[in-house]
């Protein structure tokens, strides 16, 4: 079924999923800070163009975001131009910036007092997931309305699941963060070892991605990893906002991540290295270079 949706915030993420909101037939009007790259969305996609969040959200039966941070989030949810300003009593505000778990209910009760409902909703599958519409989208707020959301989703999601209670999706994205970043560290650690010991890293991986050693970290960035190359994904500067996060969020509900703070470390050196457009996969870029000191 066809329906009216906007899409505030045009990142790579942003850009494609908005996309997939079109192709599959809703109405999509879109907003991004640079007007420019949503009149060039909208000529590709022939879709509508508003010049505030708030004209973004006039007409919409659900609002999507995908914006930076906690502060990028309040800037296009509150205010005179802020989506709430001008959405209906009635309709859904689904939010897939990753962010605090704080921030998500902050906005939600807000939401609340207008009669709109609210869904924190990050994702993951990176930008090749966004623009293949095959995220994974983790999920907090009330059944019933998640429900009425996921089969819009589905146009750039495979796999959506509500797991509780407004929060419940920030939640969840931190536990993905935090375990990318042990395997990403892994696999840096196996490949350093696989060159040191002058190994073939094709037959290497070839070998162990069949077995106990596999993810998709592997699958998927191994080719880069050897070659030196990290300009392919999440970037390093995204991904400590990520895990502050989740380090912040572990402070308050007793949580223990020493590899995740330590990792976190790591990735504070890439981006002393020149390295924070980095993808994660450099953090075999930090073990490289202090192995030439």
């Amino acid at each position: 079924m066809s329906m009216k949706v906007a899409f505030i915030g045009l990142g790579v993420m942003g850009y494609p999923m908005a996309g997939h909101l079109a192709t599959a037939g809703h109405q999509v009007t879109v907003y991004n800070r640079t007007t420019a790259k949503a009149q060039q969305w909208a000529e590709k996609y022939a879709g509508q163009v508003a010049l505030t969040p708030a004209k973004a959200a006039e007409h919409a039966d659900i609002v999507f975001m995908c914006v930076g941070n906690d502060d990028d989030l309040r800037s296009v949810v509150y205010g005179a131009d802020g989506v709430i300003k001008g959405m209906q009593a009635g309709t859904i505000l689904v939010d897939h910036t990753t962010t605090s778990a704080e921030v998500a209910r902050e906005v939600s009760a807000n939401a609340a007092l207008k009669d709109i409902a609210f869904i924190d909703a990050p994702v993951s599958g990176g930008q090749a997931g966004a623009e293949n519409g095959v995220l994974t989208v983790m999920a907090g707020g009330d059944a019933a309305v998640f429900a009425k959301v996921q089969p819009v989703m589905a146009a750039f999601s495979r796999f959506s699941q509500l797991l509780g209670e407004v929060g419940s999706g920030q939640l969840c994205k931190m536990v993905n963060q935090i375990c990318i970043a042990g395997v990403v560290q892994g696999l840096a650690e196996g490949l350093h070892f696989a060159k040191q010991a002058g190994l073939d890293g094709e037959k290497v991986i070839e070998t162990i991605a069949k077995g106990a050693a596999g993810s998709w970290q592997m699958e998927n960035r191994y080719k880069t990893m050897w070659a030196g190359e990290y300009e392919f994904g999440f970037a390093v500067d995204w991904m400590r906002k990520d895990l502050g996060i989740a380090l912040d969020e572990a402070k308050n509900n007793g949580a223990t991540l020493p590899m995740t703070a330590t990792v976190d470390q790591y990735y504070a050196d890439v981006q002393a290295l020149g390295g924070g457009r980095f993808d994660t996969s450099s953090l075999l870029a930090r073990i490289e270079a202090l192995h030439k000191k």
